[in-house]
């Protein structure tokens, strides 16, 4: 099995991550690094979140079915 990464910076404030937290949106839609389009679970950021929301630099990896495996913050 193959796994893709992609990287891409991602800046949310507390308050537009509330409409994510409460389920209102159920997927981020992401440019990455190199320009291409990154949809996943709005879920899967629910451990980086911190008072002053979610920034930062983060890695994303998909397997060959393009299903999710897993999402880093990589730095600031």
């Amino acid at each position: 099995m193959a796994i893709t990464s992609m990287r891409f910076r991602l800046s949310i404030s507390p308050e537009d991550y509330l409409a994510y937290y409460q389920g209102g949106v159920r997927s981020v839609v992401v440019r990455a690094v190199d320009g291409r389009r990154i949809e996943f679970p709005a879920a899967k950021l629910q451990p980086f979140i911190i008072h002053t929301g979610i920034r930062g630099l983060f890695e994303i990896a998909f397997d060959d079915h393009h299903r999710f495996v897993s999402l880093r913050r990589i730095a600031d």
